[in-house]
């Protein structure tokens, strides 16, 4: 049995660690939603993004449940991770944020899942930087859905990222123009335990691929 006057800095040391592991949670909170908005993407077939489209992918990003409301002043914030592929093999994900706004008449707000399908390694350059403009180096164009990845819309697969939403269910092409990915390195760090940026952990993989990454690595696995 501890001494008591032992008993402080156990009470403290305990206490550092449920805070630690309670802010460590809502990262791991953020892979598993991820994780299940992409398992979903797969399930979708021909009501979802084109499996030759995931197939071509440099990169993938998914925010599940941004947060899109407005007045006036339309704004959306997301919190979601990005995975790179090279040699046809997925790297673990980096932990991102989007944040942007739009004007136009809007009343009402909404939850929709984002995805980024990165068609390039200039784009998937430009998303390892640690902040970047969507719309301003980087072409990027609203997604076809399902069997539309045909000669109809071949222009928009020259793009160097495709955009995607989901709400209720349904996708669809969006447009995120004027909206910033930023790195989220604090995430990083309660993961990783070293605050690296985008492109060491989806590119130089220094991190290595800890446990708590496992079901967003999985499914990756499922895209060829």
């Amino acid at each position: 049995m501890p001494c008591r006057r032992h008993m402080p800095l156990i009470a403290v040391a305990l206490a550092t660690s449920l805070v630690t592991a309670s802010a460590k949670q809502a990262e791991t909170d953020r892979i598993e939603a991820a994780a299940e908005v992409l398992e979903q993407i797969l399930a979708a077939k021909d009501t979802g993004i084109p499996k030759a489209i995931l197939d071509k992918a440099a990169a993938l990003v998914v925010i599940p449940s941004t947060v899109k409301g407005a007045f006036i002043v339309g704004g959306q914030r997301g919190k979601g991770v990005i995975s790179g592929r090279s040699g046809g093999r997925w790297s673990p994900p980096a932990f991102i944020t989007l944040t942007g706004g739009s004007f136009g008449f809007q009343i009402g707000g909404q939850a929709t899942d984002v995805v980024l399908v990165v068609m390039n390694e200039r784009g998937l350059n430009n998303l390892t930087q640690n902040s970047f403009k969507i719309g301003g180096d980087a072409s990027v164009a609203a997604g076809p859905v399902g069997r539309e990845a045909t000669a109809a819309t071949d222009y928009k697969l020259q793009a160097e990222i495709l955009s995607y939403s989901r709400s209720r269910g349904l996708f669809a092409g969006i447009s995120l123009a004027g909206s910033t990915i930023r790195a989220d390195r604090d995430a990083n760090e309660k993961v990783y335990g070293v605050a690296y940026n985008t492109r060491q952990i989806i590119v130089d993989q220094k991190g290595g691929s800890p446990s708590d990454v496992s079901p967003w690595v999985r499914v990756l696995q499922k895209i060829s």
